[in-house]
């Protein structure tokens, strides 16, 4: 990188540059910032710190200028101020309101862990979830909403989640996502899973640790969304060993769970009965069953389909 303050001084020890010295002196010293810093910070300098500090005072103006004129600076994302440093003026580069913007959201997006999300869905926005259409939008809203403002005040409390049901592209996925979204943004850690690619990721790990370490991990994050749950083809292993296992830890617990499904309850205990071979299992449905409705109300959701035709 170009050290501008070197280079200011290699030509300033050059005698054909003497005018084009006072013209940068002259602009520098009248630029309006440089102006205010040294009359601020008069009593903290030392006599010469002007003179001695004039490099330093060049670079600031110069890529303050960038700034003001939309170039590119020689750090792109942060900004110059002047200080004091030993008497003398100095320069200190810090995050411009931009950068502190994407270091914010940085931080935001490494709360929410995603399997198989959309970005469009991982970028959802609680304002942007048209919930006026009908009665059932807004009731889910405002349970959603309630959450975010309950969990946020009392985290460690027991809070039940949601059964998101309704038909396909009502923006079941995209409230979970703008809830997450939410919730990261006030410091909560959420984990956002879509079932079905889940199940099929688990499937090729089962020889190794990756397995048992995927499955930990989710049973045991803080706030849990499971993504279309009941659209996949489900053996009793998979209900058992993946399903079973994390709706055990999450009731014991009491982790907040929220699920979004084209079917009810009563049609995801249908579903979870019969296993991919044809076989009826309705004990060990049920068994499932009783923790899903432990850890999460049902919640209707209707409207016009949003998906792309």
């Amino acid at each position: 990188m170009k050290n501008l303050s070197d280079e200011l001084k290699n030509t300033l020890k050059k005698p054909k540059y003497n005018k084009t010295y006072k013209e940068i002196v002259d602009s520098v010293l009248n630029d309006a910032t440089v102006k205010q810093f040294i009359k601020d910070h008069s009593d903290d300098l030392d006599e010469s710190a002007v003179n001695h500090s004039m490099s330093k005072l060049f670079e600031f103006v110069k890529e303050n200028n960038k700034l003001k004129n939309n170039e590119v600076t020689t750090i792109p994302g942060f900004e110059p101020i002047l200080v004091v440093n030993n008497g003398m003026i100095d320069i200190s580069y810090v995050p411009t309101n931009e950068q502190k913007e994407k270091i914010k959201l940085k931080k935001i997006k490494k709360r929410i862990t995603t399997v198989s999300i959309p970005k469009s869905i991982r970028d959802a926005g609680i304002n942007d979830f048209d919930y006026k259409e009908n009665n059932s939008r807004i009731l889910a809203m405002r349970r959603i909403s309630l959450f975010i403002r309950d969990y946020d005040e009392s985290p460690k409390k027991w809070h039940q989640g949601t059964f998101l049901t309704g038909r396909f592209g009502v923006g079941k996925t995209f409230l979970m996502g703008a809830m997450a979204n939410e919730l990261a943004k006030k410091g909560h850690l959420v984990s956002f899973i879509h079932f079905p690619t889940f199940v099929e990721e688990m499937k090729k790990m089962i020889s190794n640790d990756g397995f048992f370490k995927s499955v930990d991990s989710i049973k045991r994050s803080p706030i849990l969304i499971i993504d279309d749950i009941g659209s996949e083809s489900m053996s009793s292993w998979v209900r058992d060993n993946i399903l079973g296992i994390i709706m055990d830890f999450r009731m014991q617990n009491t982790l907040p769970t929220f699920f979004t499904s084209n079917l009810t309850m009563d049609e995801f205990e249908e579903f979870l009965s019969e296993n991919n071979k044809g076989d009826e299992e309705p004990l060990q449905a049920k068994r499932i069953m009783q923790r899903v409705r432990f850890l999460s109300k049902e919640v209707e959701i209707g409207g016009r389909n949003r998906r792309p035709q």
